[in-house]
Formats: C-alpha cells, sequence, structure tokens
C-alpha cells in the first residue's frame, strides 16, 4: 500500500513588526506556480496582516485559500482554531501543496509544532521548517536581545534589579525553535552591528542554525522551502523558556483599535502616529487610511518610531473607507491619549 505524502508546513515565526508578513506576501508573489495557502494569526482584532495577503493578487493563492484567526494568540488556541483551520485547507478539492503558518508577534512557536502530532492531522501534515524572523535594528539597539553575562553581573550587583522580561524570553523562545533565522532589515545596520548580531543570535542558540541576511524580507522561496525538518518529531532539540508550565498567557501586552478619519495627505497621519509612539510605550502600529481622492488605500505598519508606508491596492466597491489603526503596547496604554492624539481628535 502507498503511503499519502505529508503536506509540508513552513511556520513562520518573529517578533511584532520583523517583517513576517513581509515574507510571506514575497514567498506567494514568487511561488512560480506552487499552490500555497496561508493560516495567519492576529494579536488584536482586526486582519490587518490578513489583509496585506489577500492584496497580493497572486492566482495559485486566492482569497479562499488564506485563512485568519484573529480570537486568541495561535500557539493558545491550537484546538479551537488552528486544528480546524488546517483541516478546512486540506479538504479543498484541489488542496495546497504547502502551507505557510504565521503566527502573531506574541505566539511561542514551540507548541504549534507539538500541535502536529495530534492525531486528527499528524498522518496528514509535516512541519517543513520554522523560520525566525528578526528585526536587525531592534536587536542591534538591544531591545530585544539578552547578555546573560551582564545580567548576572547586575543581579550579583543590584538585588533589586527584576531581569524578568516576557519580551526577550518571547524572542529566545522563537530563536531556540527555528530551523532558520532571517536577519532582517540588515541595510539598517552597519557591517559591525551585522556581525555582532549575528553572533549573538548564534550563541542564543544550542545548535547549528543557519542565519541568512534578508532586506525588506526578501529572500528566494528556496531558500525558506522545503528545508524537510519534520519538526513535531524533534522537539527535544527546541527548548523554550515555557517548557515546565502547562500553558501561558499575554498579560503583558495589550491591543486596542483606532478609528482614524480620512486624511489630507499621509503625511498629516504619519506625523500624528510618529508623535503618539514617541509619547508612549507602543511596540507596534498597523493599520490603513484613507486618504481623501486617492483610489488606494493607504497602508501604514511602523516598529517603535519607525514607521512604513506604501498605497496597497484600490478601495473595492462599497467597501467602507473608514481608516483603522492597531496599537499594540505593554499593558497601561493610555488608550485614550493615544486615539486622541493618533485621530486628531
Amino acid at each position: 500500500m502507498t503511503s499519502i505524502a505529508k503536506v509540508p508546513c513552513t511556520i513562520v515565526t518573529g517578533f511584532l513588526g520583523a517583517g513576517k508578513t513581509t515574507l510571506v506576501r514575497h514567498i506567494l508573489q514568487n511561488a512560480q506556480g506552487r499552490r500555497l495557502a496561508v493560516i495567519v494569526n492576529e494579536f488584536g482584532d482586526v486582519g490587518i496582516d490578513g489583509e496585506i495577503l489577500k492584496g497580493c493578487g497572486v492566482e495559485t493563492c486566492s482569497e479562499d485559500r488564506i485563512v485568519e484567526l484573529s480570537n486568541g494568540c495561535i500557539c493558545c488556541t491550537v484546538a479551537d482554531d488552528f486544528v480546524p483551520a488546517l483541516e478546512s485547507l486540506l479538504a479543498l478539492d484541489n488542496p495546497p501543496e504547502h502551507i505557510l503558518i504565521e503566527t502573531s508577534g506574541l505566539a511561542l512557536p514551540k507548541p504549534l509544532v507539538q500541535a502536529f502530532n495530534w492525531p486528527a492531522i499528524a498522518s496528514r501534515v509535516t512541519v517543513d521548517g520554522v523560520i525566525a524572523v528578526v528585526d536587525g535594528a531592534a536587536v542591534a539597539a538591544g531591545r530585544f536581545a539578552d547578555d546573560p553575562v551582564a545580567l548576572a553581573a547586575q543581579k550579583a550587583n543590584d538585588a533589586a534589579v527584576d531581569h524578568d522580561n516576557p519580551l526577550e524570553e518571547v524572542y529566545e523562545d522563537q530563536l531556540l525553535c527555528a530551523d532558520l533565522i532571517v536577519l532582517n532589515k540588515t541595510d539598517l545596520l552597519s557591517s559591525e552591528d551585522r556581525e555582532r548580531v549575528t553572533a549573538e543570535i548564534k550563541a542564543a542558540v544550542p545548535r547549528a542554525v543557519k542565519v541568512v541576511e534578508a532586506e525588506g524580507a526578501k529572500l528566494d522561496p528556496k531558500v525558506v522551502l522545503g528545508l524537510k525538518a519534520a519538526a513535531e518529531g524533534d522537539l527535544a532539540a527546541r527548548p523554550s523558556h515555557h517548557d515546565a508550565e502547562e500553558g501561558h498567557d499575554h498579560d503583558d501586552f495589550e491591543s486596542f483599535i483606532i478609528d482614524i478619519p480620512a486624511v489630507a495627505e499621509p503625511a498629516d497621519v504619519l506625523a500624528r502616529i510618529g508623535s503618539a509612539t514617541a509619547a508612549h510605550d507602543i511596540l507596534r502600529i498597523k493599520g490603513f487610511a484613507d486618504v481623501k481622492g486617492k483610489p488606494m488605500r493607504l497602508l501604514i505598519q511602523g516598529v517603535g518610531q519607525r514607521l512604513q508606508h506604501q498605497f496597497d491596492r484600490a478601495w473595492r466597491p462599497g467597501e467602507s473607507r473608514q481608516g483603522q489603526i492597531v496599537v499594540i503596547g505593554q499593558k497601561g496604554l493610555d488608550r485614550a491619549a493615544i486615539a486622541r492624539e493618533i485621530s486628531g481628535g
């Protein structure tokens, strides 16, 4: 009896704003006829990342092959959301040849890899590889990197220092689970910083994992797909800060949505967002705005105070042109103040 080949799945993980959606979109646009499907997980209530992917217009990955999960972190809702989403794609008349799974920036990849051993899907899919996308500029600035030697010295000298940084635990867990690490945004780094960050990453990962550099998350799909890692059978080699826990939560983070009125120029809303991110502990901004007189919607994305914008697609007939921005940050954000500052109210 001939066994049925498992459908390979690639998990794309990485911190907030590292470039995961950009990488997935680039793979879709350069699939060279391969039938792909995507499961994308949002942290927040507005499916911005799914909308970005649906707007890429790739024939071999139509909108019905892009599944959005927006009611919780994918690593926390495996049974309720992820497994049914995967089964729905496998049940298509012309099922995908490869499935891309983009986690939220706060997800831990290991529980998701473990889910591939669930009886309902274990014989049908395999984890081809876990790809960790790293925001090189952020790590170079020291925001999501950790120096255990320095922390040990601090602890010895100051018993009051709190070393429990959930951001760094998430970042490290993503690296520790990876089969390939993409050091993204290298165009924002000096050669010295690239070498230093690469060395820090390799020192943090106890096994040999290749680190590849990218600008704008542009990589040949052949580099990312076809790793044949079968990661679900290699869990012991992927340590996690949360291995001894039954579960985890994201109580240190929060997200909310701001409605913004139409703007005369992109610079208007970008200036307000820049001012708000400078004044508040905002980690990530993403959303769309309506620019008066323009037939296309304005896509806005930001990490800290680094903002990017572009007109990504035309507004559809009958589609609401209400601008919306998702704000993600540490718990305790002043929502009212941020909403006033960004909306101009």
